[in-house]
């Protein structure tokens, strides 16, 4: 079973650690429908080593956006094996949409740098993903 944390704005979604490259990530796991579209909307703040998981039952060209969201971020899509295949920042509201370009089924958003702080680019794998995939 996964722990549950309360963090800002009263979520309750399970969280769960992740490393990517050796640099471990607190994450919450956004893993139904109505946690996807809400993600970190509405939040004034992602702690430090903290982000959001992003998990989906298929393999699929992605598309995000910041509508409603204050906090810049970077995200990084993955496949099913946890291979990252493009990382880009994303700025507050803004609603353009951000493809993954190639098929993904995990995205990590964090707080924009993360990523370039800890040398993390495209190709660079993700351990510790859920092997359960949602079922929808």
């Amino acid at each position: 079973m996964i722990p549950v944390l309360m963090v800002a704005c009263g979520s309750k979604l399970p969280t769960d650690s992740i490393e990517i490259d050796g640099h471990r990530l607190r994450v919450e796991i956004a893993a139904t429908p109505e946690a996807r579209r809400v993600g970190l909307m509405h939040r004034d703040h992602l702690g430090s080593g903290t982000g959001m998981l992003f998990v989906y039952p298929d393999e699929q060209v992605r598309g995000f956006w910041m509508k409603d969201t204050r906090i810049p971020l970077s995200i990084a899509f993955a496949t099913r094996t946890g291979k990252i295949v493009r990382i880009a920042d994303m700025q507050p509201f803004d609603t353009d949409r951000v493809s993954s370009l190639a098929p993904a089924t995990f995205a990590v958003e964090v707080n924009q740098g993360w990523f370039a702080e800890h040398g993390i680019e495209a190709g660079a794998n993700i351990t510790g993903l859920p092997a359960d995939l949602p079922r929808e």
